[in-house]
């Protein structure tokens, strides 16, 4: 590993150790913020660390800081060169980020169970990221005692939300006077929605006072959390070897989109039409490259378009199928075109 590398892997799993330290203090005092930016921050080690221990940068050229959090998930899920993230290790790191946000920079209430999912979720990535790029078994570096605890045993995630939203209709009703207590309640739930949705941005007064508005009439929690309901939790192991991972049950699916693209999040929106995503027939995608359609059809195969999810996918219009490539096919055929010509290509069939 590269000194720079192993020195932000530490910080890494110092600040790790101190998250899971605080959540099973005994004391409540600052205790949910508090494993909350610990938590964060020691993914943003980790995060740094990986990208360069696959040789990638986390200096732009001629800044004076490294990347913020946001473009560390981007590098390490959309840089083909260095990717070692998944979708949905990208919405686990969403959640805990938005989360670290609002209790750092506000106010922030949430559930033991809650707490729990995200500590637990948040564990096992960072298990899974060190074995993935480093080949390191994290509980080779952590004492076998620390690892999160919980006094009460977790629920799958359709029954949690319903108790979640049933505890704020609780507070919102009238003469409750815990108007502010539900409100950062539900602040802790539409982070996680907005995180799913690839938004980063924190729900505003005016969001939450709608959402607050809508709860008191809806009959399903599904209704408020539309995102929220396509996941769930799968659950490996028991006691100090629990796995916990947010999984998608119907899948949420996501696209790159280049940085600073109106409405999109750190990385992924939502891809309402695949049409509109894969908008390219191989005719199209010739022209918008200057090839043949054949020598077009060769440059696919050598550099493995098709396999490429992002770059291609095989749809059906009613019972019509269709071979259809996205924007991001032209990226990858030209940047190969830079270090083999087509004509070589085309010579090697």
């Amino acid at each position: 590993m590269r000194k720079e590398a192993k020195h932000l892997y530490q910080k890494a799993i110092d600040s790790l150790t101190l998250s899971i330290e605080l959540f099973n203090r005994p004391n409540d005092c600052g205790r949910i913020h508090g494993v909350l930016i610990f938590m964060n921050h020691s993914f943003e080690m980790l995060l740094k660390a990986s990208i360069i221990h696959k040789g990638g940068k986390i200096k732009e050229k001629g800044a004076k800081e490294t990347i913020g959090f946001g473009a560390c998930v981007r590098k390490g899920f959309s840089d083909n060169t260095i990717k070692f993230l998944s979708d949905t290790d990208v919405l686990t790191l969403q959640t805990i980020n938005g989360l670290r946000d609002a209790a750092q920079h506000y106010t922030l209430e949430m559930s033991e169970q809650y707490l729990y999912f995200q500590a637990q979720a948040g564990l096992t990535l960072f298990r899974d990221i060190a074995k993935k790029v480093f080949n390191i078994d994290l509980k080779t570096q952590l004492p076998v005692r620390v690892l999160p605890l919980s006094t009460t045993p977790p629920m799958d995630i359709q029954a949690f939300f319903s108790t979640e939203v049933q505890e704020i209709k609780k507070l919102l009703a009238p003469k409750s006077r815990k108007k502010l207590e539900a409100t950062e309640k539900l602040r802790a739930l539409a982070i996680m929605e907005n995180a799913i949705q690839g938004n980063e941005s924190q729900p505003s007064d005016t969001e939450l006072k709608a959402l607050a508005k809508r709860l008191s009439k809806a009959t399903n929690w599904g209704q408020l959390f539309p995102s929220v309901s396509t996941l769930s939790f799968t659950q490996n192991g028991y006691g100090p070897s629990l796995d916990l991972r947010i999984t998608k049950s119907e899948g949420v699916p996501v696209t790159v989109v280049p940085e600073g693209t109106p409405g999109a999040g750190v990385v992924a929106i939502k891809r309402v039409n695949e049409l509109d995503f894969y908008n390219l027939g191989r005719d199209q995608l010739a022209k918008k490259l200057g090839l043949t359609g054949p020598k077009t059809t060769a440059a696919v195969k050598h550099f493995g378009i098709k396999d490429d999810p992002e770059c291609f996918k095989h749809l059906k219009v009613g019972n019509v199928p269709f071979d259809r490539y996205s924007q991001k096919a032209i990226e990858k055929i030209k940047e190969g075109l830079k270090t083999k010509t087509i004509e070589e290509i085309w010579n090697e069939r």
